[in-house]
């Protein structure tokens, strides 16, 4: 027998007995912050959005490196927000079970895509659009 009440049992642990999923979004948050204001102020501060000048820009080893810590950051905050939202709008089991699956793979697959072209960009050189060379 316990002395403490109910409120006191469930108080700290969240709806499913752990904070987990809460801090982690909150800390994906705060690191989102400065990498967010990077971005913005960094392809702000371009003299055009041509695809030449943002290929060289993405071409700098600290412009590459930080998209690379963005790109999963971002896909994994964006999967976070998502299953809440699905957790809370979607009632019934196996629909919900199927929504969960398609945003976990669609958010690792666009994350593996986003990855997969920084990484292009950042190493190829003057590769263009599919591997055809820039004019």
């Amino acid at each position: 027998m316990s002395l403490r009440s109910p409120l006191g049992r469930v108080l700290g642990q969240g709806s499913a007995g752990g904070s987990h999923h809460w801090w982690t979004q909150r800390v994906g948050s705060v690191a989102l912050i400065p990498l967010g204001l990077w971005f913005a102020v960094s392809l702000g501060m371009l003299p055009d959005h041509g695809y030449e000048t943002v290929h060289a820009w993405l071409a700098k080893p600290v412009n590459a490196v930080l998209m690379l810590v963005m790109v999963p950051l971002v896909a994994h905050h964006s999967h976070l927000g998502m299953q809440v939202v699905i957790e809370d709008y979607v009632h019934s089991k196996g629909r919900k079970v199927a929504v969960m699956l398609f945003s976990q793979f669609a958010h690792v697959l666009l994350a593996a895509a986003a990855f997969f072209a920084v990484l292009r960009v950042a190493f190829a050189g003057t590769t263009g659009v599919f591997g055809a060379e820039a004019v």
